[in-house]
């Protein structure tokens, strides 16, 4: 794995610092590993950054591929799908009740207070991101949007499938866009609202050398 993946900071405490640092611009997780959380502690920090930024806090959340890194983390492998889809439901429970309970075969507590509450209503949005077989279930279930990494040839494909299925114009966002007008301009005719551009682990100059190709894309795309 790349050294990036584990020199990373703590995925809250940058979504604060972003936050803390801008006024306008979303902030959001892609993703956050929810099966590798408490969600009592994962739904106050979540709701703790909504209400510092006003409000701006997109919550992508996935189960995760790396069998040994969930392990180390106490979580089976072979029931993660339904251990995130309990956290989840208990977080918007956290988030919506004054107190909160929530009975699950993985996730169980009972009356609980947990402040502050998120400023968006009734919480921020829950962005599912994965590509497997039963991503669709678990965004109708569970999710506000849809949130897969782009590069599977079917994307647009599974994008009108999964709008099919949930009978009305589901939120999509996709991960992982390369600054090309062309790309842009296929996710924007298919009804993607936001596509997310990676950015290099570097220094300042890398970082807005590829701020300024993914500018030339949105430029081309719009003409200017």
């Amino acid at each position: 794995m790349p050294r990036k993946y584990w020199h990373t900071y703590d995925l809250f405490v940058a979504m604060t610092a972003a936050a803390l640092a801008t006024s306008r611009l979303r902030v959001g997780s892609g993703i956050c590993l929810v099966v590798e959380r408490d969600p009592i502690v994962t739904a106050k920090a979540v709701a703790s950054i909504d209400t510092l930024s006003g409000g701006r806090v997109e919550f992508g959340v996935g189960a995760g591929w790396n069998r040994e890194e969930m392990a180390n983390h106490g979580t089976d492998p072979t029931t993660r799908m339904a251990l995130m889809a309990e956290r989840v439901q208990a977080m918007k429970a956290i988030w919506t009740e004054d107190e909160a309970t929530y009975q699950g075969k993985y996730v169980s507590f009972e009356r609980i207070w947990s402040w502050p509450k998120p400023a968006q209503r009734p919480h921020p949005p829950v962005l599912v991101g994965g590509y497997g077989p039963g991503v669709f279930d678990r965004v109708l279930a569970f999710g506000d949007a849809w949130f897969p990494n782009y590069g599977p040839p079917d994307l647009l494909d599974r994008v009108t499938e999964i709008r099919a299925k949930a009978g009305r114009p589901l939120e999509v966002q996709v991960m992982g866009v390369p600054a090309d007008a062309h790309v842009l301009y296929e996710l924007e005719r298919a009804g993607i609202r936001r596509a997310v551009h990676w950015l290099p682990s570097a220094g300042r100059g890398p970082v807005e050398r590829a701020l300024d190709r993914l500018e030339k894309a949105v430029a081309e795309l719009y003409g200017e």
